[in-house]
């Protein structure tokens, strides 16, 4: 049975942390998680159940996104599948179909098997399986 993707992140990459922040704040969103030495490079909330939002930095993001641009800033739409397997497999039928591959899949220090591919406009679409905890890692801090 083929591994059906789900939406459940929104990503977006920001050119000015504190000002995209202070705006979802005002719109009504938490973002005070994490630790104060990631604010720079990473903010995130869950505002509905089953669905992560982030605002990430262009640098941060390069880090789990060998396609990412050094300064460019979007989105990156995020959807979980079932498996590991089955993020490999997606990938491969989506790059076999034409789409454009921004990151193989690899095992990412977030403890998920991650891939990104663009779709047809130009945005980022993450693939991710659900999180090993044995593979959870600590990154490397950006520095900008």
């Amino acid at each position: 049975m083929e591994d059906r993707p789900v939406l459940d992140q929104l990503n977006l990459v920001v050119k000015n942390m504190d000002e995209m922040a202070r705006f979802y704040e005002h719109l009504g969103m938490d973002l005070s998680q994490g630790p104060p030495a990631w604010q720079a490079h990473h903010r995130n909330t869950t505002p509905a159940p089953g669905l992560d939002f982030d605002l990430d930095s262009s640098t941060f993001a390069a880090t789990w996104n060998e396609g990412w641009a050094p300064d460019q800033h979007g989105v990156v739409i995020g959807f979980r599948l079932s498996t590991r397997s089955g993020v490999d497999d997606l990938f491969a039928r989506l790059v076999a179909a034409g789409y454009q591959a921004q990151q193989p899949p690899y095992d990412a220090f977030f403890g998920c098997r991650y891939a990104v591919v663009t779709d047809p406009d130009g945005n980022a679409v993450g693939l991710m399986s659900p999180r090993d905890p044995n593979r959870v890692r600590t990154p490397d801090l950006p520095s900008d």
